[in-house]
């Protein structure tokens, strides 16, 4: 219902900021099936949910798995024509991507995990890129920001969650690694409560990397939105001479924040990791 009540708002000439930032079971583009040719729109195969134990579950397409999807053909395709011959001194896109891949060996792998930790650069790197490809396509006009889109969020943080535990159990077994989870010393009374407590903390981990990437993907649309509302809110044209500055403004600070939280991102999953590794660091 609340979708819908976006699109009908939207249809009525208004400024939708949340039916902006909500996923959809169709493609804003020009021109196809467009009453003006700015407002386009292609649906996307929808299908019925069906139920496993109990809990429904919907493999309908949408915009954000189709922005997934963009993401990860781009970067696959990007990474085989720039590393399809090796050269000892790279150039164009190889040279555009060593010194990042080289950053998130160097400055957050070796930085934080040590020579050990290398095992884990190949996933590492892939949810940097990933995540930083996805960012930056929500800035491209009718683009979408999968990353905008908790469920996302809340997978890539799941990602992030298995291999903790595959680190921990892989480097000090099943049992050392729970055992770790508790402060070597601790008195046997306070036990009880540690236990839960630590049980707890190893499940945030992953839910403040998913609301952490969630929220400052989806506030800095909101702020342009916003903006640009305020010329409709106040139906003056004179408030676009301040509105839209400022949302250009913001719009490259986007683009500093896409970066940024791809490394934030990268820089969590491989501290949480060390620290499931080697407890004793």
């Amino acid at each position: 219902m609340a979708g819908e009540e976006h699109v009908a708002g939207a249809a009525e000439g208004k400024l939708d900021i949340i039916g902006h930032l909500l996923d959809h079971h169709y493609l804003e583009v020009p021109y196809f099936n467009a009453h003006h040719f700015f407002d386009g729109k292609i649906d996307l195969p929808h299908f019925a949910p069906f139920e496993l134990y109990g809990i429904p579950i919907d493999m309908s397409i949408t915009r954000h798995v189709v922005m997934m999807w963009i993401a990860g053909a781009l970067l696959v395709t990007l990474m085989l024509v720039a590393f399809r011959r090796s050269k000892e001194v790279p150039s164009g896109l190889a040279g555009l991507f060593e010194p990042m891949v080289l950053f998130v060996r160097d400055d957050i792998v070796l930085a934080n995990l040590g020579p050990r930790g290398l095992p884990y650069l190949p996933y590492l790197l892939t949810i940097f890129f990933f995540i930083l490809t996805c960012n930056l396509l929500g800035l491209i006009p009718y683009g979408a920001t999968a990353t905008g889109n908790v469920s996302v969020t809340a997978g890539l943080a799941l990602c992030t969650f298995a291999t903790i535990l595959i680190a921990g159990i892989a480097n000090n077994g099943l049992f050392g690694y729970f055992k770790s989870l508790v402060p070597h010393g601790m008195p046997l009374w306070l036990l009880p409560i540690m236990i839960p407590v630590e049980l707890l903390g190893l499940v945030t981990k992953p839910f403040a990397l998913c609301i952490r990437l969630f929220a400052n993907m989806t506030a800095g649309h909101v702020i342009i939105l916003a903006l640009f509302g305020m010329i409709f809110m106040f139906n003056n044209e004179a408030v676009g001479l301040i509105a839209v500055p400022f949302a250009a403004v913001i719009y490259l600070l986007e683009i500093f924040v896409a970066l940024v939280q791809a490394f934030i991102f990268t820089l969590l999953s491989a501290l949480f990791i060390g620290m499931a590794a080697h407890p004793e660091h």
